[in-house]
């Protein structure tokens, strides 16, 4: 019979962080960060574009792991009202440079903005101008495209022009991203 492990108490400032490192049922585990549309290679025909985007990169990262006692240590640390981690040496934030220099993106140029599409007519307009295509009602959630239809759309693809290689360049990075 599995016993419920007791929840630790990680409050006291000797428990913090390293010290939380140390407990043999915490430390040994590790966490497999899950994507909802498991990664998939790019076609190797698209690769200089893909660079060219500057995501090559963010492609080469694949399936992450990490310790599970250092993301515990971290969640329970999160203060949603300020952003921020609330350590014992202070308050901690992550921001775009930190995400950037992680992930390699360039932070340079002009910021990539847009409307926020409210309904499925924006939605079909905004596909069709991006990908060439529209999604069915079915194969969208509210004012969101179901990313099934985003792998469908680019397993689909014939790359034999410069336009079929762009929007599956598109569909890539989109589910890299989501």
């Amino acid at each position: 019979m599995l016993r419920k492990s007791k929840p630790k108490n990680v409050d006291p400032p000797e428990l913090h962080i390293v010290k939380y490192l140390n407990y043999f049922d915490y430390a040994l585990q590790m966490m497999t960060c899950d994507h909802h549309v498991p990664p998939d290679r790019y076609n190797e025909r698209v690769e200089e574009h893909l660079r060219s985007t500057g995501f090559y990169h963010v492609s080469q990262i694949g399936v992450v792991q990490c310790q599970k006692a250092i993301v515990n240590a971290l969640v329970e640390r999160w203060h949603p009202d300020t952003h921020t981690f609330h350590l014992p040496v202070g308050e901690c934030s992550v921001t775009l440079e930190d995400v950037a220099m992680i992930f390699g993106l360039l932070t340079d140029g002009l910021p990539v903005i847009g409307m926020t599409l409210s309904s499925f007519e924006a939605l079909e307009a905004e596909c069709l101008h991006q990908f060439g295509v529209t999604p069915r009602k079915s194969d969208c959630r509210g004012s969101g495209i179901k990313l099934t239809w985003l792998q469908d759309l680019k397993e689909r693809l014939q790359l034999t022009d410069e336009n079929s290689i762009q929007v599956y360049i598109k569909c890539y990075i989109m589910l890299l991203i989501v």
